[in-house]
């Protein structure tokens, strides 16, 4: 039970933060402004600022007299024990979502269960544009498209995220060490791969109120940060949106992206977990 002083805080604060981290992309979208690195988060999973905005107490917290407070009208909310008093509705979000809740927990357990890998390089976004010339952002090609192909050959692919993989061109299909599947991500997903920690975002907006807010909050920043590495070592040249490159084509770049690699699996350790908490309950 949290009394109505202490939630309604930790809304507020949730609230500030959240703003903060939608301000810019807002912006943005007001003035039909695109940016190629900032604005992946909102695009690619397709949820809106407002998804962040929403502060959840998680599953099992009793909100006590917030009977009067909007929240007692969202879906997937009920009256708690207590006269007055509101909790989310776990038995209901499981009623109707039992199967997508399980199947995030199958994900998060399996690839908290593994061992990290660090030898992709963040190569899966060479493979994305190898001997091809259109490409998914409109930014040019840091060395050129021959010399982009030329350290995708020189190198083993090992991407193990489908959703990474799926983007691959048809070239570099065959040039991957594994073909990950839809149906195969709870067998190959591991904490080391950038797009695995960016997903922590994805499950917990997936679990709704089951996450708490600041969970919600930690695995956006997360992503977002995740998200500039994953940029930042891509074939692109983003030096005028401000971003210096991590040549993984060179040792010195590879080191720093497997540096990179080893804080973000660790920052996502705890997350993973609590999601995997929240699912669980």
């Amino acid at each position: 039970m949290l009394p109505a002083g202490v939630w309604r805080e930790r809304a507020a604060a949730h609230e500030a933060r959240a703003q903060a981290l939608t301000r810019a992309h807002r912006e943005r979208a007001a003035r039909r402004e695109a940016h190629p690195v900032e604005d992946f988060l909102f695009t690619y999973y397709s949820y809106k600022p407002a998804v962040l905005h929403r502060w959840h107490p998680g599953a099992g917290v009793e909100l006590a007299d917030a009977a009067s407070d909007a929240r007692a009208t969202w879906r997937w909310y009920r009256a708690g024990e207590t006269p007055g008093s509101v909790v989310v509705d776990g038995a209901g979000i499981r009623a109707e979502r039992g199967a997508l809740v399980a199947n995030v927990a199958r994900i998060l357990r399996a690839t908290a269960g593994r061992a990290p890998g660090f030898g992709c390089f963040g190569l899966h976004e060479w493979a994305m544009v190898y001997r091809q010339a259109d490409h998914r952002h409109p930014v040019p090609l840091r060395l050129g498209q021959e010399a982009t192909d030329a350290v995708v050959e020189a190198h083993d692919l090992r991407c193990t995220h489908f959703d990474a993989f799926r983007f691959f061109t048809p070239d570099a299909v065959p040039r991957n060490r594994d073909a990950p599947t839809r149906d195969r991500q709870a067998e190959l997903e591991q904490p080391g791969c950038l797009h695995a920690g960016m997903d922590l975002y994805k499950w917990a907006v997936k679990l709704g109120p089951l996450a708490p807010g600041e969970v919600l909050l930690d695995a956006f920043e997360l992503a977002r940060d995740i998200r500039e590495l994953d940029m930042r070592a891509s074939p692109y040249d983003l030096r005028d949106w401000g971003y210096d490159p991590v040549p993984i084509e060179t040792p010195d770049g590879k080191a720093a992206y497997v540096r990179a690699q080893r804080a973000f699996a660790e920052r996502g350790r705890p997350i993973r977990a609590r999601l995997l908490a929240a699912a669980a309950v």
